[in-house]
């Protein structure tokens, strides 16, 4: 298959390596990746600047064409989709992202927005992150990226889908399976800590950690609790749409006759 391959940590980062050199023996490998650590960033693009590509070549194995970007993780995808490649990519992986991205993560997270970004444009997309900020060992997340992505030549998704998938941050031999849900909820305490720099100016660093999680059946936090490597479906049509008819009401109630109901 023809895959592109972006993250958010950066061209340099030891996981999008590690993806490379297990998928590009079996395929065709292009990566387009933020030339700096650029986590965090939720799906935002570079408006007020241009972007600028370099091609990498003293990083990944010959076969692979490279090039990393000064944008945004979405930035290097949309600017692969529609400037760099020679043609169309058959897959878009984002990853493998340092740290996990469970639950509500999914909402700044810039290794998915990466895939979203495939997604958006019409190519089935997969973000990959292992659930550890301090491990280096992705080599269980790279496996599963080859039998993924073999599977996935083999039965095409129906789709543009975008797969989130979570790997547990142990030895590939102790993870018990794969497990389809849903998200979860992470609830995180945010710490902004004061500090004033050399010249006299104060700033704010932002800090935080995971204070509660809602590991209910079924979802994606609860899969990693039990040693499973998650798999979750998303989209990136946020309407609430139980709620529809009850805002229908209210509106009507609020608003009478100057409404539209399509």
């Amino acid at each position: 298959m023809r895959l592109l391959i972006g993250n958010d940590d950066g061209i340099y980062a030891p996981g999008v390596l590690a993806l490379v050199e297990a998928l590009c023996p079996e395929h065709e490998v292009m990566v387009v990746c933020p030339d700096r650590e650029r986590s965090a960033m939720g799906h935002a693009l570079t408006l007020q600047e241009p972007l600028r590509v370099d091609a990498v070549t003293d990083r990944f194995p010959p076969s692979v064409m490279a090039w990393s970007c000064s944008g945004t993780p979405s930035d290097s995808i949309k600017l692969a989709l529609e400037a760099l490649l020679p043609e169309p990519p058959e897959l878009v992986l984002s990853g493998i992202n340092r740290g996990a991205n469970l639950g509500t993560d999914v909402l700044y997270s810039g290794t998915v927005s990466a895939a979203m970004e495939g997604a958006l444009d019409g190519f089935p997309s997969v973000a990959l992150s292992l659930t550890s900020f301090s491990s280096l060992d992705f080599t269980a997340g790279a496996q599963f990226a080859q039998q993924l992505v073999t599977a996935i030549e083999r039965r095409p998704l129906p789709g543009p889908w975008l797969l989130n998938v979570n790997i547990p941050a142990i030895p590939a031999a102790d993870i018990c399976g794969v497990a389809v849900g849903r998200l979860g909820v992470r609830r995180y305490r945010d710490v902004f800590d004061k500090r004033v720099d050399p010249r006299g100016k104060t700033y704010y660093w932002l800090s935080g950690e995971v204070v509660e999680e809602e590991a209910g059946p079924g979802t994606d936090i609860e899969a990693i609790r039990n040693n499973y490597i998650s798999l979750v479906p998303l989209y990136f049509d946020l309407t609430m749409g139980a709620a529809l008819p009850h805002l229908q009401a209210w509106t009507q109630a609020s608003f009478g006759e100057a409404l539209y109901f399509p």
